[in-house]
Parts: C-alpha cells; structure tokens; sequence
C-alpha cells in the first residue's frame, strides 16, 4: 500500500524506481526483523507499500530511518492523534450528506467474503493515521522542513501508547492485480482512477475491495457523491491539520535531513530520491485516499475508536 503503477521509473531520473519492491515472504535476516517490528508498532498484519519499496532501493535508509521515526508512534499523544485523525474525516461526512451503511444481507457476497472484507477494511481503518503522519514526518524531515517545532510538554508526548489501543484488529489484505482488475469492477475503477487524478495503477484499497464486486460496485454508487462533496473535502484539510499539528509537537524529532543522510553514507542522487518520492506520497492523490480509509471501513461497521479514554 498505497498505490503502484506500471510506469517504470528510470534510475538515472529524479526519482527511483518503484517497479522494485520487498515483500515480506521474500525478506529475511534484520529486513525480516524490519519488517515484523513494522508490522507490531503500526498493529495492522501488512507492510506497506512505502517499505517494500524503499527497502528494494535503499535498505540501509530504511533501517536507519526506521529508527528515527518508530518513537512518533508509540506514544499517548501518536494514541490520540490517530483517534483524532478518524473521528475528523467520520464527523465531517456525517454532518454532510451521511454514510451508507451496508449489512451481509444487503450485498452480493457471502458471509464469510463479508467477515473477511470487514476485517481488511479494519486493517485500512489501522493504519490511515499512521501512514498520513508517515509521509508527513518523512516528507518534511528529508526535504529540510521543520519538525517538532514546538514540542508537546504533557505527560501525553512521552508516555507509552496504551496497549489496547487498535490492538489485534484487522486481517491481512489480499489484493487482485492492480493492472488486471476483474471485469465486473472495470468501470468502477476507471470512476475511482478519475476521482483520486490518477492517470494509472490503483491504490491498494481498491485493489482490494475490487475482490468483492458485490460489494464495490454498490459501495461506490453510494460513497462517490460523499466523497465529492464539500464536507469531505473540509475533513480532508481538517484531518492533514491534525497531523500537522503532531508532526510539529513531537518531542523526539528525527535527525532525517540531507546532511544526517549523508553521513550515514548516502550519496546525492539517493538523497535525491528519496526527497521526491516522499514529497510525491504526501501530496496530490494521496491527500483523498487516506481519508478515505476510515470511511469505508465505518459503512461495515469495522472502524475502530472515535474517542480517546
């Protein structure tokens, strides 16, 4: 997750070649450590596409950087944030149009394809918050920016992230290919392509739910008009707002500029594409897809606390 294309990215470009990837069957030795300490401080049962990719690339950034940044999130204050983070984007669409909600019994699917879907779409509910203060965190640490300008001073910022929260939620996505998707869900994905200003590729969300065209196709129906409307596009600002707002309180800040990145032997071109992938991930497509995720997750009923104990 989130998005892969078919456009080969030359080497010599500003940008890396995000064709190449890790995945997590394929991995071993510390990139298999890596990736299962990924996967037990997002506590979502996925690595995300940014990983597999980086790491294919750039494995020595990957560890490092992971180092750098795991602390954003394993914090009260990271706890409240990512609540903060879905409650925005729900609240916003409730105070709009609404949201539909689907039962098993409403749906061409059967239930064990609807226990699955919720489950996968809890995994999305997951990791939406922690992969906007991801992009963000990195964005704006490789390309010089400022993070943790003004850091938080509660008990909040450096206590623990409390252990039961999104604790063993969700299931593993399974995806279809994201340059074959099945021909019952061809039209819907050319509809979602042309709503996030995609020329290409699909991001893993629908990829996965182009699993169950049952449910796709009415999902869609329903949520397109919510997604194009006003208060959507209002919870979207509030939410990057939300996690602007931690990125800039954090206590711990990574050292992830271009000089920190050159001393653990980075050379110009890597830094420099490292810089454009991350400035790329946090802009343009992917500021709708990830608010997005609480969302469908909430129209079966699989996301998770909207309210911080």
């Amino acid at each position: 997750m989130w998005y892969e294309n078919t456009n080969h990215v030359d080497s010599h470009d500003s940008r890396m070649d995000t064709e190449t990837q890790l995945y997590e069957q394929e991995a071993s030795g510390w990139q298999r450590g890596l990736y299962d300490d990924v996967k037990h401080t997002f506590r979502a049962p996925l690595v995300n596409w940014i990983f597999r990719t980086t790491i294919a690339n750039y494995p020595d950034f990957v560890r490092y950087a992971w180092a750098q940044v795991k602390p954003a999130f394993q914090t009260r204050q990271f706890g409240r944030t990512s609540v903060a983070y879905r409650d925005t984007m729900l609240s916003a669409v409730e105070d709009g149009p609404g949201l539909p909600t689907y039962r098993c019994d409403q749906l061409e699917v059967g239930p064990a394809e609807y226990g699955e879907l919720r489950g996968q779409l809890a995994t999305y509910d997951v990791v939406a918050p922690r992969l906007a203060v991801l992009f963000e965190l990195i964005d704006r640490s490789v390309n010089g920016r400022s993070v943790g300008a003004d850091p938080d001073q509660s008990r909040a910022a450096t206590a623990p992230l409390p252990s039961w929260l999104d604790a063993d939620r969700g299931r593993p996505p399974t995806m279809v290919a994201f340059d074959e998707p099945p021909e019952a869900v061809a039209a819907v994905v050319e509809d979602v392509q042309a709503f996030h200003g995609l020329e290409d590729g699909l991001p893993s969300i629908y990829r996965t739910l182009a699993q169950w065209p049952g449910f796709f196709g009415p999902l869609w129906d329903d949520v397109e008009g919510v997604l194009r409307d006003e208060p959507f596009e209002s919870g979207c600002a509030d939410a990057r707002g939300v996690v602007s707002e931690y990125v800039d309180s954090l206590p711990y800040v990574p050292q992830l500029g271009p000089a920190a990145l050159a001393s653990q032997g980075l050379d110009d071109e890597a830094i420099s594409h490292l810089q454009a992938l991350f400035r790329e991930f946090n802009s343009g497509a992917i500021e709708t897809v990830v608010p997005a995720l609480p969302i469908y997750a909430a129209t079966v009923d699989a996301a998770g606390e909207r309210t911080f104990r």
